[in-house]
């Protein structure tokens, strides 16, 4: 049996993170990643580049090298683990063999939700998860191919880039009644989908697929408001759930992800999780919740590592935001942008040109915003948020005129 003194179950960024963190930190020390895909380790947020040619397979790599990780005395296993026997410190993989460890992360992130709707497993209905699905999309999203996408989440609208790219006629069933409505209030919702339709692009809100099926060699797909639609090509993107269902039977707390404390640390003694399997700690709130993004993965994996080797590290934690392009509209989301209890926002709208801008406040200090067509002071918006900065009269300026804040940021950063 082999036996490592880390063990880093997942490949992702928050895995990668830590790997080299615990490499720079303990240089002597054995370091085992397991990775269930036997590619090296990727980015899945630069899928939807290999879907419209822009990046080949090795653009989507983590890092760059054929001896990146060799190099870096970093060993990879292409498993799949089955189990962990956290009493004997043992990770039971699905070929049968058996991985010792001296104290274990667990990256393994998340992975899409399938509905449990009729026709899911025909041909040509397709996640955009892994590079095999990439491809799948790619050999079927051709030049004015007929595409229903399901979900205008973050990641369907990732998605929905890519696909107009491809020059594919689309349709976009959501369920709720605006697009990224984890992300955007009812007024930035609508305008997006206005902004998408303009572009060609068919919006269903407030609409739900009840079924697929096969006529012909195509797919018919079928919706609770009566239509249905006929595609070359289904793509679901319905949401994502923590890849954790390998540590049924051990005593690992979860909820949404594995319960983790400052230290990244869950229950059990020597066991920590990261990324967006993870229950990180939320900067604006304090509470716990999964950030399935980026940034937040790879912070994670790093203060993991950081405690791994011994080394105090504190989790305070991650700012919820995002970044999306949709056909050529940049919208952004930070902190508690829907506004707190006894707080006030403001909001300044151009519907016309397709600009908004929406602050929410607690007391003189600003702790959401939420933006579409403005990009100039993205970097600004986190950073006072961030900072926690007291804007004094600036928040009654800005409650005036939103669209004020590079001015407030000069005022209350610069001596």
């Amino acid at each position: 049996m082999v036996r490592a003194d880390f063990v880093i179950v997942g490949a992702g960024p928050a895995a990668i993170a830590a790997a080299e963190t615990l490499r720079k930190t303990e240089p002597d020390k054995s370091i085992a990643l397991i990775s269930r895909e036997n590619i090296p380790p990727y980015s899945r947020m630069a899928l939807p580049y290999v879907l419209t040619g822009q990046i080949d397979q090795n653009g989507t790599y983590l890092r760059k090298g054929q001896n990146y990780y060799k190099d870096r005395d970093i060993k990879i296993y292409h498993a799949t683990v089955t189990s962990i026997d956290a009493g004997q410190k043992l990770l039971h993989l699905e070929s049968g063999a058996s991985l010792g460890y001296g104290k274990l992360l667990i990256a393994t992130g998340a992975s899409p939700v399938k509905p449990p709707l009729p026709g899911l497993d025909l041909p040509g209905v397709e996640h955009c998860w892994t590079l095999d699905d990439a491809k799948a999309i790619a050999d079927r999203a051709g030049d004015g191919a007929n595409i229903v996408l399901m979900g205008a989440g973050f990641i369907g609208c990732i998605i929905l880039e890519a696909l107009v790219a491809c020059s594919a006629k689309l349709t976009v069933v959501e369920a709720e009644d605006r697009m990224v409505p984890r992300m955007m209030n009812t007024t930035a919702g609508n305008l997006l989908k206005r902004w998408c339709e303009k572009k060609g692009m068919t919006i269903l809100t407030s609409t739900r697929v009840t079924g697929l099926s096969d006529v012909d060699g195509k797919l018919k797909v079928d919706m609770d408001n009566g239509q249905s639609q006929i595609a070359d090509l289904v793509v679901v993107a319905t949401g994502v759930k923590a890849n954790i269902d390998f540590i049924a039977g051990t005593d690992i707390e979860v909820n949404d992800g594995i319960k983790i404390d400052h230290h990244m640390q869950s229950n059990v003694e020597d066991i920590y999780a990261a990324g967006d399997c993870a229950e990180g700690r939320d900067f604006s709130t304090g509470y716990w919740s999964v950030h399935a993004i980026q940034p937040t993965a790879t912070e994670h994996g790093h203060i993991a590592a950081l405690n791994m080797t011994g080394r105090i590290a504190y989790y305070k934690g991650s700012l919820n935001m995002n970044v999306l392009d949709t056909a050529g509209l940049i919208s952004s989301s930070f902190g508690q942008w829907q506004g707190v209890e006894g707080g006030e926002t403001t909001e300044s709208l151009d519907a016309e040109n397709s600009r908004y801008t929406h602050l929410a406040f607690e007391g003189d200090r600003l702790v959401g915003a939420l933006t579409l067509g403005r990009t100039e002071n993205i970097g600004i918006l986190r950073g006072l948020i961030q900072s926690r900065t007291k804007l004094g009269v600036w928040k009654d300026r800005l409650m005036k005129n939103p669209n004020r804040i590079a001015e407030s940021y000069i005022a209350n950063t610069q001596l």
